[in-house]
């Protein structure tokens, strides 16, 4: 079972109040998409989540006791496992979808202000969008991204200002002749889930995601720890190599001066030495293990040109 499906299931075992269930059920139905069938005799919502069926078809029958539904099921074809399902209003049609603000033809797009006058309905709805249109990659994927999809524009725009009102800053797209609202950040898809009451799954997503973090800030620092290894053994096999050199040209290290002969000595014995640890050696700083690396390299350059050069004023 993918995460969504994780989160889904999650949310279709959630007890709400009456309030509230109503607006997650005006949103699963207008989500999902309502068709009458004849007039004002029934009406069908389809989803392919056996779960989502059962969510509408219980919430259904909780807040409208008078009305006849029930759930159909279709097999797309004999060879495959896949099926949709059906909620059928057989009764009271008009009485229901009035009363959660929903146009079956799609003509009045406005939610009642009745539906969304609480912060907790407002949840429920974005809940019951989620259920019906939405979906949000795993945690251990390499893209964050949590979507509702809608074919209304209205909608898309009252869902974007709905989760900003939880500050989460979701954005709009066009995609595939509808409207995708989205959301990239991982700790606002987080706060996402919170929001609509996937408390377990939001718990998992954090964990997967610290997990996750934390595996690449090793990879970061163990990465960088190699470059600046690599980096170091690199400028190390150049002294020695700048060292062999001068030694081959002047003949013997020991005319040098003091300073650039210890240094000199120092970085032959201990080629996998850094300037630190070479400056550790001779009870020097950094600094001026380096600035004696400097004058070698500057003796070589000059021997390289063919200046003349002064030893004893290195």
């Amino acid at each position: 079972m993918s995460y969504a499906a994780d989160v889904k299931k999650e949310l279709t075992g959630l007890r709400v109040h009456d309030g509230n269930a109503k607006a997650e059920l005006s949103a699963l139905m207008r989500m999902n998409g309502v068709s009458t069938l004849g007039i004002d005799q029934t009406v069908s919502v389809k989803t392919e989540n056996a779960a989502i069926a059962r969510r509408i078809y219980t919430l259904l029958k909780k807040n409208y006791t008078q009305i006849e539904v029930e759930v159909t099921v279709a097999e797309h074809n004999y060879m495959s496992q896949h099926k949709s399902y059906g909620v059928l209003l057989k009764n009271k049609v008009s009485d229901v979808l009035t009363d959660l603000g929903v146009d079956p033809f799609g003509l009045h797009p406005d939610i009642p202000d009745r539906i969304l006058n609480q912060v907790d309905k407002r949840r429920s709805f974005l809940r019951g969008a989620f259920l019906a249109a939405g979906s949000v990659n795993s945690p251990e994927k390499a893209n964050y991204h949590l979507e509702i999809f809608t074919t209304h524009e209205e909608l898309a725009e009252t869902l974007r200002l709905m989760m900003a009102e939880f500050g989460l800053p979701a954005k709009i797209i066009d995609r595939s002749g509808g409207y995708v609202i989205y959301i990239k950040r991982a700790e606002k898809i987080v706060d996402f889930l919170s929001t609509i009451g996937a408390t377990q799954t939001m718990l998992r997503f954090e964990d997967i995601r610290m997990m996750r973090d934390m595996r690449n800030s090793v990879n970061r620092m163990t990465n960088a720890e190699l470059a600046n290894i690599q980096k170091t053994a690199d400028a190390a096999n150049k002294q020695v190599q700048q060292i062999l050199f001068i030694a081959n040209e002047i003949g013997d290290l020991d005319l040098l001066p003091k300073k650039l002969r210890d240094i000199a000595k120092a970085r032959l014995e201990h080629p996998d030495d850094s300037l630190a640890e070479l400056g550790d050696r001779l009870e020097i700083s950094k600094s001026g293990a380096n600035h004696r690396m400097r004058k070698l390299k500057a003796l070589e350059d000059m021997i390289n040109a063919g200046v003349t050069y002064d030893l004893n004023k290195l």
